[in-house]
């Protein structure tokens, strides 16, 4: 197809604006170039080998390498890759160090609010069990 090769050189950009321009067009078209771009792999399913066609490609279409993404991967610079393993572990940790602390404030904020929900049914109570004329002073 001379046209899928011509939207190729121009990248997913391309492809995504002939997708929202024949929807809007007729929507049945649109449909159906739509199942056309997932079953060609254009839309970077992962059926067909992960992050899609133009994942590594550069601004000129040609391919570039992602070597810090897997770190089964090197620089080729030992100190680099220790600093990187270094950094990465410790971002993990302080991750982890965050989490717990929000963990820690969800907890004191439901524990606030349920207490606040236990005085307020217990003030509710008392008042209901005062006799009538008996002024309750809540202080």
């Amino acid at each position: 197809m001379e046209l899928a090769a011509k939207l190729d050189e121009y990248g997913k950009p391309a492809w995504i604006a002939v997708l929202v321009l024949s929807f809007i067009i007729f929507w049945p078209i649109g449909l159906a170039l739509l199942f056309y771009m997932i079953w060609s792999g254009r839309m970077g399913c992962s059926k067909h080998g992960g992050p899609g066609r133009w994942f590594n490609m550069d601004s000129k279409g040609g391919r570039r390498s992602h070597r810090g993404k897997n770190p089964q991967h090197t620089s080729g610079n030992v100190a680099f890759d220790e600093y990187r393993t270094e950094t990465i572990r410790r971002l993990e940790e302080e991750q982890k160090d965050f989490q717990d602390y929000l963990e820690q404030l969800r907890m004191a904020k439901d524990k606030a609010e349920f207490d606040q929900f236990m005085a307020d049914r217990k003030r509710r109570n008392d008042e209901t069990k005062a006799p009538e004329g008996e002024i309750i002073d809540h202080e």
